[in-house]
């Protein structure tokens, strides 16, 4: 390509000019000093030719960690245009072939050439302190999308791609060091929107203490863009944190989340609990009252049949067949007495008449 020459050199450029203005914020983006050592050197990347036969399509997140951006939030990000290289633009979240991303939209007052476009991400507010002192490496997708008509390429001229992507980014370390990460390069791109340039960012001297602590302030890092050779905006998406085990590390808003779900779920427990309490009460309760009222019409039941079997007896006693019977017991008993003394007064007086007659 007629600019390839001019990316080797923008590149070297580029790093040069990342190293004295990357930042100005008091922790991670804060201006190295240009006399120290770079402590992680880069390499050189060399850029492929990507032949596309047709549009490309963006890249899902399969990590549940993953900044996605679907929620439109972006408060975490920020664009760095104090620079004089630094492109300059507005961030926003914008739906991008169906998928949501972060975006970097170039106003184009800065020319190409050695020109670079640069997006903060703080992983403090992220992750939280302890969440960013456990980061050794970063993983995100970039894309880039046209916006004129000015790529000069071997076969054509005018063509509306970004042609080629790549850059780097870097940090400030919790020993007040800046840190370059290795470059990424994806190749050109000869579609309006590029497919995604997966880079990874790796703190490669962790183990010496150059990555973030618990301690910093704002933990966060730049991406850069740069030998950008047509007008273009910026797209990033997909943004994940590892540990040293290589393990996601849980986002904030997600672990806000998960707290939120678990609360509920307890309360939501609690509730049930009480409810069932209740139903237990209430059904001890109803057992209580049932027992007593079933006692209650047994007793009733009771008191209502002595009452029944008086009432017939005294209505027994009181008709005239009952008196009838009764006078004739009463005439009967009467008779038996009658009886019964004359039959004494008899055995007597044939007692009397033995007596005499043993005398004589």
């Amino acid at each position: 390509m007629n600019y390839k020459s001019f990316i080797a050199g923008a590149m070297a450029f580029a790093l040069a000019a990342c190293a004295a203005g990357c930042g100005d914020k008091k922790d991670s983006d804060s201006k190295p000093d240009s006399n120290k050592e770079t402590t992680a050197p880069t390499e050189e990347t060399t850029a492929e030719v990507t032949t596309e036969s047709e549009p490309p399509e963006p890249v899902d997140a399969t990590d549940p960690n993953t900044v996605t951006f679907d929620d439109g939030v972006f408060d975490f990000a920020f664009s760095k245009s104090d620079d004089d290289d630094c492109a300059k633009g507005e961030l926003s979240v914008v739906e991008l072939m169906g998928n949501k991303m972060l975006k970097f939209t170039d106003d184009n007052t800065v020319p190409l050439e050695g020109k670079v476009q640069k997006i903060g991400i703080s992983a403090t507010k992220l992750l939280g302190n302890e969440g960013a002192a456990k980061v050794r490496s970063i993983e995100f997708d970039v894309y880039a999308q046209a916006t004129a008509d000015n790529l000069k390429t071997d076969d054509a001229e005018g063509v509306r791609a970004p042609g080629w992507i790549g850059g780097g980014g870097g940090t400030v370390t919790a020993q007040d060091k800046w840190y370059d990460f290795k470059e990424f390069s994806g190749g050109e791109y000869n579609f309006e929107t590029s497919g995604n340039v997966h880079a990874v960012f790796k703190f490669l001297l962790a183990d010496s203490g150059q990555c973030w602590s618990a301690d910093m302030e704002d933990a966060n890092f730049l991406i850069m863009r740069w030998g950008v050779a047509n007008e273009s905006d910026l797209y990033i998406d997909n943004i994940v944190f590892y540990d040293e085990d290589g393990n996601s590390i849980p986002l904030l808003a997600q672990k806000f989340e998960k707290e939120q779900l678990e609360d509920a779920a307890k309360e939501k427990a609690s509730e049930v609990n009480a409810e069932i309490g209740e139903a237990v009460e209430n059904a001890k309760a109803e057992a209580e009252k049932t027992k007593e009222e079933m006692k209650a019409e047994y007793e009733k039941a009771v008191a209502d049949l002595k009452a029944d079997f008086e009432k017939a007896k005294e209505d027994i006693e009181n008709s005239d067949k009952y008196k009838e019977i009764d006078a004739k017991i009463k005439e009967a008993e009467e008779k038996l007495k009658e009886d019964t003394a004359k039959a004494k007064e008899a055995i007597e007086e044939a007692s009397r008449a033995i007596e005499e007659a043993k005398k004589k």
